[in-house]
Parts: C-alpha cells; sequence; structure tokens
C-alpha cells in the first residue's frame, strides 16, 4: 500500500463559473485557473500521482498547454486513474478536505463524491468529502481564494 496528499489552491475571479468536484455550484465568482480550476479534484489527482510517484497534475497536464485550456478537471482526474492502473495501483480509498468560506457546499458533498467515484471507477463508499471555513481568518476567510487537501491509499493490483 502507499499513501500519497494532495493540496491545490485557486484565487476567485468574478465572472467565471463556480465548479468544485465536478459540480457546477451557484455562485457570483468562481476559481481563476488554466483549467476549470476545479481545486478538489486538483488535490485529489495530486494525491493520487504522488502516492504512485507517478509527479504531479502540473507535470501530466500543464498550464501552458492550450490543449488544457478550460477542460473539465473531471476528464484529467480520469485521466490519472488510468495512468494508475497503467502503473499497477488502483485506488483502495480518497479521503479529501475543501477549504472555502462560502458558499456552503454541503448539498453537493454527495455529487462530488459520486464524481470523484464514478472518475476512479470505485465505489462511492470510499471517497470521503468534507469541507470547512477558515472562520474569516486569511485569504479564505476574505473570501479571495478556495483550497483543497486530500489524502489517498493505492495498491497494487
Amino acid at each position: 500500500m502507499r499513501i500519497g496528499i494532495g493540496i491545490d489552491v485557486h484565487p476567485f475571479q468574478e465572472g467565471r463559473k463556480l465548479v468544485v468536484g465536478g459540480v457546477d455550484i451557484p455562485s457570483p465568482k468562481g476559481l481563476e485557473g488554466h483549467s476549470d480550476a476545479d481545486v478538489l479534484l486538483h488535490a485529489v489527482s495530486d494525491a493520487l500521482l504522488g502516492a504512485a510517484a507517478l509527479g504531479d497534475i502540473g507535470l501530466h497536464f500543464p498550464n501552458t498547454s492550450p490543449e488544457y485550456k478550460d477542460i473539465d478537471s473531471m476528464i484529467l482526474l480520469r485521466h490519472v486513474g488510468k495512468l494508475l492502473e497503467k502503473n499497477g495501483y488502483r485506488t483502495v480509498n480518497v479521503d479529501a478536505m475543501l477549504l472555502m468560506e462560502a458558499p456552503k457546499i454541503a448539498p453537493y458533498v454527495a455529487d462530488m463524491r459520486r464524481n470523484i467515484a464514478r472518475c476512479l471507477q470505485i465505489d462511492t463508499s470510499l471517497v470521503s468529502v468534507k469541507a470547512t471555513t477558515n472562520e474569516k481568518l486569511g485569504y479564505i476567510g476574505r473570501e479571495e481564494g478556495a483550497a483543497a487537501h486530500a489524502v489517498c491509499i493505492i495498491d497494487s493490483i
């Protein structure tokens, strides 16, 4: 068994849609990034790639490539899942934490879990998504951005 950790951060930007965990969330601003800036899926992808010692999402999906401009991060996570399988690994579980002051994501967590599980071809019971605010502290508390942390366990097939 191998353990991986992933962390991602994106600032908020007016005029972009907010996509977290593959779910469009109603919000006056979204996250800025080269792709759809799905901070949660990026952290999960990095955790999985790290566990397999396969680099990070920047290596596989560079933000300098027009190919990945505004791409749906669920496509990237599916690719990561296939890359793990190609290298002889399977996902055992994923535990992810979103740090965002607003909007509240509790109504969307079940869909996020299903999206991650579907991308990785695992049961939803193996995926945990949680969220917390930053109690109005720092850039997260001032609603300037969001962050996500993820850990995972992978195992040889």
